[in-house]
């Protein structure tokens, strides 16, 4: 996910204020650079990208599986029935 931010220009849209300020758990390079201007910027908050280990976010993520499945199955019965996040 870090790779679709353009983070030198991120950079710059903060430094000029362009943008208010940024809370990253995902960078280009994971972690950023020591070099990076992200880590000294008072306007970036960086954090560890660690959301994936808890528990709970892991079961949402088999939930909603199950769902879609549920979903996918029921809509040659039922066109009604409603998958979600759904991507092309």
């Amino acid at each position: 996910r870090g790779a679709i931010c353009n983070e030198p220009e991120l950079i710059e849209c903060l430094k000029e204020n362009v943008i208010a300020g940024a809370g990253l758990d995902v960078t280009v390079g994971e972690p950023p650079e020591m070099d990076s201007e992200l880590w000294t910027l008072p306007n970036v908050i960086l954090t560890p990208h660690i959301g994936w280990r808890r528990i709970e976010t892991r079961q949402r993520l088999v939930d909603m599986t199950a769902d879609n499945i549920e979903a996918y199955i029921a809509s040659t019965v039922d066109p009604s029935a409603k998958m979600i996040n759904v991507v092309n």
